[in-house]
């Protein structure tokens, strides 16, 4: 069994090559595989291992960069390696907006999942789900508006077409895009700005299904895919051919073929991308047959 934990912390952060230096030496010796991205304005992971080394690296992370407690952590199990590799890069920004974080103290805006429902039945809220598009697809909560950009950095455009007077409650998968637009809407004069403290993963641990208000599943960037409430395992794929997630309902259809296509791009890939896939899925599934892993192994 693995330990997933999802963290991130908005913080001036400084010596970061030398410190990358050392968690990279760390993730290595004890088999720590994830993304952790580093940044001047904080931090942003998704790390997966044994638990005791779980537990050894967050402490090691906050003693590096003198972290009390994250912004947001949550911690899941899975039953295979949700990653292949670690990787910890260094950008500009955590998330990519051109906003600076510090300049101005962020409101105490968070609302716990076990009052996030009450918000979302209030006619007059705007609710926001600022992921993208691929991700609503999967699941979102009801009557919840996507602003439909793949970049983040388009995402202002549509944040100031919003009516100020109507109370905004926004979401993500974690929690960390939402810091950077309530950010933004506050100091465009927004006063109702609430976000769901701990994303879509908190909500999906602390509330029950049958309470619930989250239709679907929920999309994560790892071989997982996707999660369901109690951070189950959920049952989307990704295609091969256009590396959108792929449902259950999408694989009945005779646009789908198993690492070449699927409804959305079945159209969209020439007769020679597609007999290039299907040569790709074959040595695929021969590894398989085999026991071995193919070249093409890839981490979604």
């Amino acid at each position: 069994m693995f330990t997933v934990l999802g963290f991130y912390k908005f913080k001036k952060l400084n010596l970061l090559k030398k410190k990358r230096s050392v968690l990279q030496k760390i993730f290595t010796k004890l088999d720590v595989r994830g993304t952790l991205i580093l940044s001047n304005e904080g931090l942003n992971g998704t790390i997966s291992g044994k638990l005791k080394d779980i537990y050894f690296v967050k402490e090691k992370i906050k003693v590096l960069f003198k972290i009390k407690t994250f912004d947001s952590e949550n911690l899941s199990t899975c039953k295979f390696k949700p990653f292949y590799r670690h990787k910890i890069k260094i950008k500009k920004e955590v998330v990519p907006m051109g906003l600076n974080i510090f300049n101005k103290k962020k409101k105490n805006n968070y609302l716990e999942p076990s009052k996030w429902n009450k918000l979302l039945k209030n006619k007059n809220t705007f609710v926001l789900d600022v992921r993208k598009p691929f991700e609503h697809y999967v699941g979102t909560f009801k009557n919840a508006n996507n602003p439909k950009v793949d970049n983040f950095r388009e995402f202002p455009k549509y944040l100031n077409k919003l009516n100020k007077n109507e109370p905004v409650a926004m979401f993500c998968t974690g929690g960390i895009r939402c810091e950077k637009a309530s950010v933004f809407l506050n100091r465009k004069g927004f006063k109702n700005v609430f976000q769901l403290k701990g994303g879509i993963l908190n909500y999906l641990k602390k509330v029950k299904k049958k309470e619930s208000m989250w239709k679907g599943e929920c999309f994560v960037f790892d071989n997982r895919v996707s999660v369901k409430h109690d951070l189950a395992v959920g049952t989307y794929s990704i295609c091969s051919g256009c590396r959108n997630p792929v449902s259950p309902k999408d694989k009945k259809s005779n646009k789908y073929e198993e690492g070449v296509s699927c409804p959305r791009c079945h159209t969209k890939l020439s007769n020679a991308q597609k007999e290039r896939f299907r040569m790709r899925q074959n040595q695929i599934s021969l590894a398989k047959k085999a026991g071995k892993k193919h070249i093409f192994q890839k981490e979604f």
